[in-house]
Protein backbone atom coordinates (compact mmCIF):
# COMPACT_ATOMS: atom_id res chain seq x y z
CA UNK A 1 0.00 0.00 0.00
CA UNK A 2 2.90 2.43 0.91
CA UNK A 3 4.91 1.81 -1.92
CA UNK A 4 1.83 2.78 -4.48
CA UNK A 5 0.99 6.08 -2.38
CA UNK A 6 4.12 7.71 -4.50
CA UNK A 7 2.99 6.64 -7.68
CA UNK A 8 -0.46 7.77 -6.92
CA UNK A 9 0.76 11.25 -5.83
CA UNK A 10 3.32 11.60 -8.82
CA UNK A 11 0.38 10.92 -11.50
CA UNK A 12 -2.00 13.39 -9.49
CA UNK A 13 0.73 16.34 -9.49
CA UNK A 14 1.56 15.33 -13.72
CA UNK A 15 -0.37 14.56 -16.27
CA UNK A 16 -4.14 15.32 -14.83
CA UNK A 17 -2.56 18.09 -13.10
CA UNK A 18 -1.43 20.28 -16.23
CA UNK A 19 -4.88 19.28 -17.42
CA UNK A 20 -6.49 20.60 -14.40
CA UNK A 21 -4.38 24.00 -14.83
CA UNK A 22 -5.29 24.00 -18.39
CA UNK A 23 -8.75 23.85 -17.68
CA UNK A 24 -9.27 25.96 -14.82
CA UNK A 25 -11.31 29.34 -15.40
CA UNK A 26 -9.29 32.27 -16.43
CA UNK A 27 -10.92 35.99 -16.61
CA UNK A 28 -7.75 37.37 -17.88
CA UNK A 29 -9.25 40.00 -20.81
CA UNK A 30 -9.01 38.77 -24.20
CA UNK A 31 -6.60 41.17 -26.57
CA UNK A 32 -8.75 43.60 -28.45
CA UNK A 33 -10.78 42.01 -31.29
CA UNK A 34 -8.19 41.63 -34.23
CA UNK A 35 -10.62 40.11 -36.99
CA UNK A 36 -8.99 38.04 -40.10
CA UNK A 37 -12.41 36.94 -41.74
CA UNK A 38 -13.68 38.63 -44.96
CA UNK A 39 -16.21 41.24 -44.62
CA UNK A 40 -19.84 40.81 -45.88
CA UNK A 41 -19.79 43.22 -48.61
CA UNK A 42 -23.72 43.45 -49.98
CA UNK A 43 -23.56 46.11 -52.36
CA UNK A 44 -21.25 46.43 -54.96
CA UNK A 45 -18.90 49.91 -55.85
CA UNK A 46 -22.35 51.67 -58.05
CA UNK A 47 -24.48 50.71 -54.80
CA UNK A 48 -22.01 52.56 -52.72
CA UNK A 49 -21.59 55.65 -54.33
CA UNK A 50 -25.64 55.62 -54.57
CA UNK A 51 -26.06 55.61 -51.05
CA UNK A 52 -23.50 58.66 -50.50
CA UNK A 53 -24.73 60.79 -53.38
CA UNK A 54 -28.48 60.40 -51.69
CA UNK A 55 -27.07 61.35 -48.53
CA UNK A 56 -25.46 64.19 -49.86
CA UNK A 57 -28.34 65.28 -51.66
CA UNK A 58 -30.00 64.98 -47.96
CA UNK A 59 -27.69 67.50 -46.68
CA UNK A 60 -27.35 69.89 -49.24
CA UNK A 61 -31.48 69.96 -50.22
CA UNK A 62 -33.50 68.61 -46.82
CA UNK A 63 -30.77 70.02 -44.75
CA UNK A 64 -30.47 68.78 -40.51
CA UNK A 65 -31.88 70.43 -37.82
CA UNK A 66 -29.66 71.59 -35.07
CA UNK A 67 -31.28 72.70 -32.17
CA UNK A 68 -28.73 74.36 -30.51
CA UNK A 69 -27.90 77.89 -30.65
CA UNK A 70 -23.98 77.07 -30.06
CA UNK A 71 -23.82 74.33 -33.05
CA UNK A 72 -25.68 77.25 -35.50
CA UNK A 73 -23.08 79.78 -34.92
CA UNK A 74 -20.27 77.32 -35.25
CA UNK A 75 -21.51 76.39 -39.08
CA UNK A 76 -22.30 80.08 -39.53
CA UNK A 77 -18.75 80.86 -38.43
CA UNK A 78 -17.25 78.25 -41.03
CA UNK A 79 -19.59 79.07 -43.79
CA UNK A 80 -22.37 76.45 -43.85
CA UNK A 81 -25.89 77.63 -44.79
CA UNK A 82 -27.93 78.00 -42.25
CA UNK A 83 -31.57 79.11 -42.52
CA UNK A 84 -33.43 79.34 -38.49
CA UNK A 85 -32.26 76.14 -37.20
CA UNK A 86 -31.70 74.39 -40.22
CA UNK A 87 -28.56 73.70 -41.68
CA UNK A 88 -27.75 72.81 -45.05
CA UNK A 89 -23.88 70.96 -45.58
CA UNK A 90 -22.10 71.37 -49.02
CA UNK A 91 -20.77 67.82 -49.88
CA UNK A 92 -17.43 69.11 -50.06
CA UNK A 93 -17.33 70.68 -46.33
CA UNK A 94 -18.49 67.67 -45.22
CA UNK A 95 -16.20 65.49 -46.79
CA UNK A 96 -13.55 67.73 -46.16
CA UNK A 97 -14.25 67.70 -42.28
CA UNK A 98 -14.99 63.69 -41.78
CA UNK A 99 -11.56 63.80 -43.54
CA UNK A 100 -9.64 64.53 -40.45
CA UNK A 101 -11.28 62.05 -38.10
CA UNK A 102 -8.76 59.67 -37.15
CA UNK A 103 -8.89 56.19 -39.00
CA UNK A 104 -8.21 54.13 -35.42
CA UNK A 105 -6.87 54.73 -32.41
CA UNK A 106 -6.42 53.56 -28.74
CA UNK A 107 -8.62 53.60 -25.89
CA UNK A 108 -5.99 53.77 -22.75
CA UNK A 109 -7.55 51.88 -19.40
CA UNK A 110 -6.22 52.41 -16.12
CA UNK A 111 -4.83 49.35 -16.34
CA UNK A 112 -2.02 49.52 -19.52
CA UNK A 113 -2.29 45.90 -20.43
CA UNK A 114 -6.24 46.17 -21.08
CA UNK A 115 -5.54 49.16 -23.99
CA UNK A 116 -7.25 48.56 -26.94
CA UNK A 117 -7.46 49.67 -30.47
CA UNK A 118 -10.19 50.40 -32.45
CA UNK A 119 -10.76 50.87 -36.25
CA UNK A 120 -10.02 49.32 -39.40
CA UNK A 121 -9.47 45.55 -38.35
CA UNK A 122 -9.83 46.83 -35.06
CA UNK A 123 -12.96 45.71 -32.26
CA UNK A 124 -13.89 45.65 -29.00
CA UNK A 125 -17.19 44.25 -27.18
CA UNK A 126 -19.11 46.69 -24.75
CA UNK A 127 -21.93 45.29 -22.29
CA UNK A 128 -25.58 46.97 -22.67
CA UNK A 129 -26.18 50.63 -20.80
CA UNK A 130 -29.43 52.48 -19.82
CA UNK A 131 -31.97 49.43 -18.83
CA UNK A 132 -34.59 50.78 -16.75
CA UNK A 133 -35.14 46.74 -15.07
CA UNK A 134 -32.89 44.13 -14.17
CA UNK A 135 -33.17 40.20 -14.03
CA UNK A 136 -31.56 39.66 -10.84
CA UNK A 137 -29.76 36.67 -9.62
CA UNK A 138 -32.67 35.15 -8.65
CA UNK A 139 -34.64 35.97 -12.27
CA UNK A 140 -36.46 38.43 -10.85
CA UNK A 141 -37.32 41.15 -12.95
CA UNK A 142 -37.25 44.69 -10.55
CA UNK A 143 -35.70 48.30 -10.50
CA UNK A 144 -31.92 48.31 -9.81
CA UNK A 145 -29.85 49.96 -7.54
CA UNK A 146 -26.06 51.19 -6.98
CA UNK A 147 -25.27 47.73 -5.84
CA UNK A 148 -27.00 45.96 -9.13
CA UNK A 149 -24.98 48.52 -10.89
CA UNK A 150 -21.53 47.39 -9.49
CA UNK A 151 -22.60 43.98 -9.57
CA UNK A 152 -22.97 44.22 -13.55
CA UNK A 153 -19.72 46.49 -13.40
CA UNK A 154 -18.23 43.13 -11.49
CA UNK A 155 -19.48 40.85 -14.23
CA UNK A 156 -17.88 42.77 -17.13
CA UNK A 157 -14.87 43.22 -15.35
CA UNK A 158 -14.18 39.22 -15.34
CA UNK A 159 -15.39 38.17 -18.54
CA UNK A 160 -12.74 37.79 -21.02
CA UNK A 161 -14.29 39.57 -24.09
CA UNK A 162 -15.62 42.55 -22.82
CA UNK A 163 -13.36 44.55 -23.24
CA UNK A 164 -15.12 47.44 -21.33
CA UNK A 165 -17.80 47.88 -18.35
CA UNK A 166 -19.74 50.32 -20.28
CA UNK A 167 -21.48 53.25 -18.14
CA UNK A 168 -24.82 52.79 -16.45
CA UNK A 169 -26.30 49.13 -17.33
CA UNK A 170 -28.97 49.17 -15.33
CA UNK A 171 -30.46 52.31 -13.97
CA UNK A 172 -29.83 52.85 -10.11
CA UNK A 173 -33.23 54.32 -8.80
CA UNK A 174 -31.84 54.53 -5.55
CA UNK A 175 -30.07 57.45 -6.26
CA UNK A 176 -30.82 61.16 -7.14
CA UNK A 177 -31.30 61.26 -11.13
CA UNK A 178 -29.38 64.47 -11.27
CA UNK A 179 -26.56 63.04 -9.03
CA UNK A 180 -26.47 59.63 -10.67
CA UNK A 181 -23.92 60.35 -13.57
CA UNK A 182 -21.35 60.71 -10.54
CA UNK A 183 -21.55 57.69 -8.90
CA UNK A 184 -22.22 55.21 -12.16
CA UNK A 185 -19.13 56.98 -13.56
CA UNK A 186 -17.05 55.77 -10.23
CA UNK A 187 -18.57 52.75 -10.23
CA UNK A 188 -17.27 51.91 -13.64
CA UNK A 189 -13.89 52.93 -12.99
CA UNK A 190 -13.71 50.96 -9.52
CA UNK A 191 -15.05 47.99 -10.05
CA UNK A 192 -13.24 47.32 -12.97
CA UNK A 193 -9.81 48.32 -15.15
CA UNK A 194 -10.85 48.21 -18.10
CA UNK A 195 -11.97 51.22 -20.41
CA UNK A 196 -15.48 52.62 -19.76
CA UNK A 197 -18.04 54.96 -21.14
CA UNK A 198 -19.00 58.47 -20.08
CA UNK A 199 -22.40 59.98 -19.46
CA UNK A 200 -24.02 62.00 -21.74
CA UNK A 201 -27.65 62.78 -20.43
CA UNK A 202 -26.63 66.58 -20.31
CA UNK A 203 -23.42 68.86 -21.57
CA UNK A 204 -22.79 69.08 -17.41
CA UNK A 205 -23.35 65.92 -16.67
CA UNK A 206 -20.69 65.11 -19.60
CA UNK A 207 -18.17 67.58 -17.58
CA UNK A 208 -18.47 66.28 -14.79
CA UNK A 209 -17.43 62.69 -16.41
CA UNK A 210 -14.31 64.61 -18.06
CA UNK A 211 -13.31 66.09 -14.61
CA UNK A 212 -13.54 62.92 -13.22
CA UNK A 213 -11.50 61.34 -15.87
CA UNK A 214 -8.69 63.62 -15.48
CA UNK A 215 -8.46 63.24 -11.83
CA UNK A 216 -8.08 59.34 -12.75
CA UNK A 217 -5.76 59.95 -15.77
CA UNK A 218 -3.82 63.30 -15.54
CA UNK A 219 -5.42 66.55 -18.21
CA UNK A 220 -2.18 66.31 -19.80
CA UNK A 221 -2.92 62.61 -20.60
CA UNK A 222 -6.44 63.17 -21.39
CA UNK A 223 -6.04 65.74 -23.65
CA UNK A 224 -3.65 63.11 -25.57
CA UNK A 225 -5.20 59.64 -25.13
CA UNK A 226 -8.82 58.53 -25.49
CA UNK A 227 -10.34 57.03 -22.26
CA UNK A 228 -13.53 56.69 -22.35
CA UNK A 229 -16.96 57.19 -24.73
CA UNK A 230 -19.23 58.95 -25.47
CA UNK A 231 -22.40 58.37 -27.20
CA UNK A 232 -24.92 61.14 -28.64
CA UNK A 233 -28.15 59.76 -29.78
CA UNK A 234 -30.03 61.67 -33.02
CA UNK A 235 -33.62 62.40 -32.83
CA UNK A 236 -34.68 60.79 -36.35
CA UNK A 237 -35.03 62.32 -38.76
CA UNK A 238 -32.57 64.33 -39.12
CA UNK A 239 -32.49 65.97 -35.56
CA UNK A 240 -29.57 66.66 -33.45
CA UNK A 241 -30.53 68.62 -30.13
CA UNK A 242 -29.32 70.74 -27.58
CA UNK A 243 -28.66 67.87 -24.93
CA UNK A 244 -26.56 65.65 -27.05
CA UNK A 245 -25.06 68.76 -28.89
CA UNK A 246 -23.48 70.03 -25.61
CA UNK A 247 -22.09 67.04 -24.57
CA UNK A 248 -20.27 66.41 -27.97
CA UNK A 249 -19.40 69.63 -27.50
CA UNK A 250 -18.06 68.23 -23.55
CA UNK A 251 -16.27 65.66 -24.86
CA UNK A 252 -14.37 66.70 -28.17
CA UNK A 253 -12.70 69.50 -26.43
CA UNK A 254 -10.93 67.00 -24.54
CA UNK A 255 -10.54 64.73 -27.35
CA UNK A 256 -12.67 62.18 -26.66
CA UNK A 257 -14.61 60.17 -28.81
CA UNK A 258 -18.37 59.96 -28.99
CA UNK A 259 -20.45 57.27 -30.78
CA UNK A 260 -22.54 59.81 -33.37
CA UNK A 261 -25.82 57.76 -33.42
CA UNK A 262 -29.14 57.76 -34.97
CA UNK A 263 -31.84 56.38 -33.48
CA UNK A 264 -33.33 54.13 -36.08
CA UNK A 265 -36.53 53.00 -36.41
CA UNK A 266 -37.06 51.31 -39.83
CA UNK A 267 -40.55 52.53 -40.97
CA UNK A 268 -41.21 55.01 -38.30
CA UNK A 269 -38.71 57.70 -37.96
CA UNK A 270 -37.25 56.58 -41.44
CA UNK A 271 -38.40 55.23 -44.84
CA UNK A 272 -39.78 51.43 -45.09
CA UNK A 273 -37.44 50.80 -47.37
CA UNK A 274 -33.44 49.02 -46.13
CA UNK A 275 -31.47 50.80 -48.62
CA UNK A 276 -33.59 54.38 -48.03
CA UNK A 277 -32.95 54.30 -44.14
CA UNK A 278 -29.41 53.56 -44.75
CA UNK A 279 -29.03 56.99 -46.72
CA UNK A 280 -31.25 59.04 -44.22
CA UNK A 281 -29.09 57.31 -41.37
CA UNK A 282 -26.18 58.06 -43.15
CA UNK A 283 -26.92 61.24 -43.63
CA UNK A 284 -27.72 62.04 -40.23
CA UNK A 285 -24.53 60.38 -39.36
CA UNK A 286 -22.14 62.38 -41.31
CA UNK A 287 -23.92 65.45 -40.16
CA UNK A 288 -23.01 64.50 -36.62
CA UNK A 289 -19.34 63.51 -37.60
CA UNK A 290 -18.65 66.37 -39.22
CA UNK A 291 -19.48 68.60 -36.32
CA UNK A 292 -17.11 66.66 -34.15
CA UNK A 293 -14.38 68.00 -36.51
CA UNK A 294 -16.13 72.03 -36.32
CA UNK A 295 -15.25 71.36 -32.29
CA UNK A 296 -11.66 70.38 -32.97
CA UNK A 297 -9.92 69.00 -35.97
CA UNK A 298 -8.96 65.76 -35.47
CA UNK A 299 -10.68 64.32 -32.62
CA UNK A 300 -11.73 60.84 -32.56
CA UNK A 301 -15.34 60.17 -33.70
CA UNK A 302 -17.23 57.06 -34.83
CA UNK A 303 -20.10 56.82 -36.56
CA UNK A 304 -22.59 55.36 -34.93
CA UNK A 305 -26.29 53.95 -34.98
CA UNK A 306 -28.77 52.07 -33.41
CA UNK A 307 -30.89 49.96 -35.43
CA UNK A 308 -33.99 48.33 -35.38
CA UNK A 309 -37.45 47.85 -37.72
CA UNK A 310 -40.43 48.47 -36.23
CA UNK A 311 -43.63 45.92 -36.58
CA UNK A 312 -46.21 47.18 -38.81
CA UNK A 313 -48.60 45.13 -36.67
CA UNK A 314 -47.85 46.77 -33.31
CA UNK A 315 -45.71 49.40 -33.96
CA UNK A 316 -43.03 47.70 -31.09
CA UNK A 317 -39.61 47.90 -32.19
CA UNK A 318 -37.99 43.61 -33.22
CA UNK A 319 -34.60 42.70 -32.78
CA UNK A 320 -32.90 39.98 -35.07
CA UNK A 321 -34.80 40.61 -38.23
CA UNK A 322 -33.03 40.17 -42.09
CA UNK A 323 -33.40 43.47 -42.24
CA UNK A 324 -31.26 44.88 -39.06
CA UNK A 325 -28.36 42.47 -40.68
CA UNK A 326 -28.60 43.54 -44.41
CA UNK A 327 -28.34 47.71 -42.75
CA UNK A 328 -25.44 46.08 -40.51
CA UNK A 329 -23.67 45.09 -43.68
CA UNK A 330 -24.65 48.40 -45.94
CA UNK A 331 -23.37 50.66 -42.99
CA UNK A 332 -20.44 48.61 -42.49
CA UNK A 333 -19.03 49.68 -46.16
CA UNK A 334 -20.44 53.22 -46.12
CA UNK A 335 -18.55 53.69 -42.71
CA UNK A 336 -15.47 51.71 -44.61
CA UNK A 337 -15.90 54.11 -47.73
CA UNK A 338 -15.06 57.05 -45.46
CA UNK A 339 -12.77 55.80 -43.33
CA UNK A 340 -13.78 55.83 -40.27
CA UNK A 341 -14.41 53.09 -36.99
CA UNK A 342 -18.28 52.66 -36.73
CA UNK A 343 -20.51 51.04 -34.02
CA UNK A 344 -23.61 48.94 -33.83
CA UNK A 345 -25.42 47.24 -31.12
CA UNK A 346 -25.27 43.14 -30.49
CA UNK A 347 -27.09 40.43 -29.05
CA UNK A 348 -30.16 42.46 -28.86
CA UNK A 349 -33.45 40.67 -27.47
CA UNK A 350 -36.95 41.41 -27.41
CA UNK A 351 -38.14 38.61 -25.41
CA UNK A 352 -39.30 39.09 -21.89
CA UNK A 353 -37.61 36.16 -20.55
CA UNK A 354 -34.01 34.59 -21.52
CA UNK A 355 -36.06 32.05 -23.36
CA UNK A 356 -35.34 30.69 -27.13
CA UNK A 357 -36.66 33.83 -28.57
CA UNK A 358 -33.95 35.95 -26.88
CA UNK A 359 -31.27 33.30 -28.49
CA UNK A 360 -32.12 32.80 -31.36
CA UNK A 361 -32.79 37.56 -31.97
CA UNK A 362 -28.84 38.09 -30.36
CA UNK A 363 -27.27 35.08 -32.57
CA UNK A 364 -28.24 36.49 -35.53
CA UNK A 365 -27.30 39.98 -34.49
CA UNK A 366 -23.93 38.82 -33.45
CA UNK A 367 -23.41 36.89 -36.46
CA UNK A 368 -24.33 39.69 -38.61
CA UNK A 369 -22.25 42.55 -37.00
CA UNK A 370 -19.18 40.46 -36.60
CA UNK A 371 -19.07 39.64 -40.41
CA UNK A 372 -19.88 43.63 -41.54
CA UNK A 373 -16.79 44.18 -39.46
CA UNK A 374 -18.12 46.49 -36.80
CA UNK A 375 -15.39 48.11 -34.63
CA UNK A 376 -17.14 49.60 -31.52
CA UNK A 377 -19.34 46.34 -30.60
CA UNK A 378 -22.39 47.98 -27.80
CA UNK A 379 -25.00 46.23 -25.80
CA UNK A 380 -22.85 43.13 -26.43
CA UNK A 381 -24.33 41.33 -23.11
CA UNK A 382 -27.44 41.17 -21.18
CA UNK A 383 -30.29 43.37 -23.31
CA UNK A 384 -33.23 41.96 -23.80
CA UNK A 385 -37.28 42.87 -23.80
CA UNK A 386 -36.16 45.99 -26.49
CA UNK A 387 -33.55 47.02 -24.02
CA UNK A 388 -35.92 47.52 -21.56
CA UNK A 389 -34.16 44.98 -18.47
CA UNK A 390 -30.57 43.28 -18.25
CA UNK A 391 -30.75 39.92 -17.73
CA UNK A 392 -28.01 38.78 -15.00
CA UNK A 393 -28.02 34.91 -16.81
CA UNK A 394 -27.76 36.52 -20.45
CA UNK A 395 -25.17 39.02 -19.47
CA UNK A 396 -23.17 35.95 -18.65
CA UNK A 397 -24.16 33.84 -21.78
CA UNK A 398 -23.54 36.54 -23.82
CA UNK A 399 -20.58 37.16 -22.50
CA UNK A 400 -19.75 33.59 -23.39
CA UNK A 401 -21.31 33.78 -27.23
CA UNK A 402 -18.74 37.14 -27.65
CA UNK A 403 -16.04 35.00 -26.50
CA UNK A 404 -17.21 32.34 -29.83
CA UNK A 405 -17.12 34.98 -31.70
CA UNK A 406 -13.91 36.55 -31.29
CA UNK A 407 -12.50 33.01 -31.76
CA UNK A 408 -14.78 32.83 -35.06
CA UNK A 409 -13.41 36.67 -36.20
CA UNK A 410 -9.58 35.79 -35.44
CA UNK A 411 -10.02 33.45 -38.36
CA UNK A 412 -7.93 29.87 -38.65
CA UNK A 413 -5.03 29.31 -36.86
CA UNK A 414 -1.59 27.71 -38.21
CA UNK A 415 0.91 27.77 -36.14
CA UNK A 416 0.68 24.12 -35.32
CA UNK A 417 -0.60 23.04 -38.63
CA UNK A 418 2.38 20.33 -39.33
CA UNK A 419 2.47 19.27 -35.84
CA UNK A 420 -1.02 17.89 -36.17
CA UNK A 421 -1.16 16.88 -39.24
CA UNK A 422 2.09 14.54 -38.28
CA UNK A 423 -0.33 12.95 -35.91
CA UNK A 424 -2.41 10.88 -39.24
CA UNK A 425 0.05 8.46 -39.62
CA UNK A 426 0.91 8.20 -35.97
CA UNK A 427 -2.78 7.07 -35.74
CA UNK A 428 -3.64 5.89 -39.10
CA UNK A 429 -6.88 4.46 -40.52
CA UNK A 430 -9.66 3.62 -37.44
CA UNK A 431 -7.82 4.76 -34.77
CA UNK A 432 -8.31 8.01 -32.34
CA UNK A 433 -6.69 10.73 -31.71
CA UNK A 434 -8.01 11.39 -28.10
CA UNK A 435 -4.65 9.80 -26.04
CA UNK A 436 -2.44 11.67 -29.09
CA UNK A 437 0.44 13.80 -27.57
CA UNK A 438 -0.64 16.24 -29.76
CA UNK A 439 -4.50 15.82 -28.36
CA UNK A 440 -3.80 15.90 -24.85
CA UNK A 441 -1.24 19.18 -25.39
CA UNK A 442 -4.07 21.09 -27.46
CA UNK A 443 -7.75 20.11 -26.25
CA UNK A 444 -8.71 23.12 -24.42
CA UNK A 445 -7.52 25.61 -27.14
CA UNK A 446 -8.14 23.66 -30.33
CA UNK A 447 -12.05 23.64 -30.71
CA UNK A 448 -13.83 26.12 -27.94
CA UNK A 449 -15.68 24.54 -25.17
CA UNK A 450 -18.50 26.82 -24.08
CA UNK A 451 -19.02 26.56 -19.88
CA UNK A 452 -22.57 27.07 -19.89
CA UNK A 453 -23.94 25.04 -22.70
CA UNK A 454 -24.41 21.60 -21.93
CA UNK A 455 -23.77 19.33 -24.22
CA UNK A 456 -23.87 15.90 -22.13
CA UNK A 457 -26.17 12.90 -23.13
CA UNK A 458 -29.35 13.25 -21.67
CA UNK A 459 -28.86 10.05 -19.33
CA UNK A 460 -26.42 12.78 -17.57
CA UNK A 461 -27.98 15.72 -17.84
CA UNK A 462 -30.90 14.05 -16.16
CA UNK A 463 -28.69 12.90 -13.19
CA UNK A 464 -27.18 16.50 -12.63
CA UNK A 465 -31.11 17.53 -12.29
CA UNK A 466 -31.94 18.57 -15.64
CA UNK A 467 -30.83 22.14 -15.40
CA UNK A 468 -31.36 24.20 -18.11
CA UNK A 469 -29.53 27.49 -19.63
CA UNK A 470 -30.93 30.55 -17.18
CA UNK A 471 -30.04 28.13 -13.94
CA UNK A 472 -26.75 27.63 -15.47
CA UNK A 473 -25.95 30.74 -16.20
CA UNK A 474 -27.35 32.01 -12.58
CA UNK A 475 -25.17 29.90 -11.08
CA UNK A 476 -22.11 30.79 -13.18
CA UNK A 477 -22.94 34.47 -12.13
CA UNK A 478 -23.00 33.56 -8.54
CA UNK A 479 -19.65 31.92 -8.96
CA UNK A 480 -17.85 35.03 -10.49
CA UNK A 481 -18.80 37.07 -8.35
CA UNK A 482 -17.85 34.97 -4.98
CA UNK A 483 -14.07 35.13 -7.12
CA UNK A 484 -14.30 39.03 -7.62
CA UNK A 485 -11.39 40.64 -6.74
CA UNK A 486 -11.52 44.33 -6.79
CA UNK A 487 -9.02 45.91 -8.67
CA UNK A 488 -7.96 48.68 -6.70
CA UNK A 489 -7.50 52.25 -7.60
CA UNK A 490 -4.70 54.04 -6.40
CA UNK A 491 -5.79 55.33 -3.22
CA UNK A 492 -4.97 59.42 -3.41
CA UNK A 493 -6.85 59.26 -7.34
CA UNK A 494 -9.37 57.23 -5.12
CA UNK A 495 -10.06 60.11 -2.70
CA UNK A 496 -9.75 62.78 -5.08
CA UNK A 497 -12.68 61.32 -7.20
CA UNK A 498 -14.51 61.00 -3.77
CA UNK A 499 -14.27 64.66 -3.24
CA UNK A 500 -15.07 65.52 -6.01
CA UNK A 501 -18.48 63.77 -5.98
CA UNK A 502 -19.22 64.63 -2.41
CA UNK A 503 -18.44 68.35 -3.89
CA UNK A 504 -20.46 68.12 -6.66
CA UNK A 505 -23.27 66.37 -4.97
CA UNK A 506 -23.52 69.41 -2.52
CA UNK A 507 -23.76 71.59 -5.50
CA UNK A 508 -26.42 69.72 -8.01
CA UNK A 509 -30.16 69.97 -6.28
CA UNK A 510 -31.87 66.30 -5.85
CA UNK A 511 -35.18 67.44 -4.27
CA UNK A 512 -37.37 65.58 -6.14
CA UNK A 513 -35.07 63.40 -7.85
CA UNK A 514 -35.52 59.67 -6.07
CA UNK A 515 -37.76 57.95 -8.71
CA UNK A 516 -40.87 57.20 -7.01
CA UNK A 517 -41.03 53.69 -8.52
CA UNK A 518 -38.51 52.26 -6.66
Amino acid sequence: MNMETPRTRSRSGGRSARRAARTAPDFAMLPGLTRNIPVCEVMDGSQVERIHNASMDILENVGVHFRDPIALEDWKRIGAKVVDETVYLDRALVMDLISTIPSDFTYHARNPAKNVRLGGKHSIFVPMTGAPFLRDLDDVRRNPTLDDLAMFHKLAHMSPALHSSAHHIVEPYDHPISQRHLRITYSSMKYSDKTFMGMTTSPKNAEDVMDMCAILFGEDFLEENPVTTGNCNGNSPLVWDETMLGAMRAFCKRNQPVLCSPFVLGGANTPASVAASVAQLNAEALSALAYTQVIRRGAPAIYGHYLSTVSMKSGAPMAGTPEISLMNFMIGQMARFYDVPWRTSNTLGGAKTFDAQAGYESATTLSSVIHAGANYIWHSAGWNEAGMHCSVAKFVVDAEQCAMAYRMAEGPKWDDFDTAVGAVPDVGPGGHYLGHPHTQENFQTAFFMPELFDNNSIEQWVAEGSVEITERALNHARKLLNDYEEPKLDEAKNEALLDYIARREREIPAADELNQSY
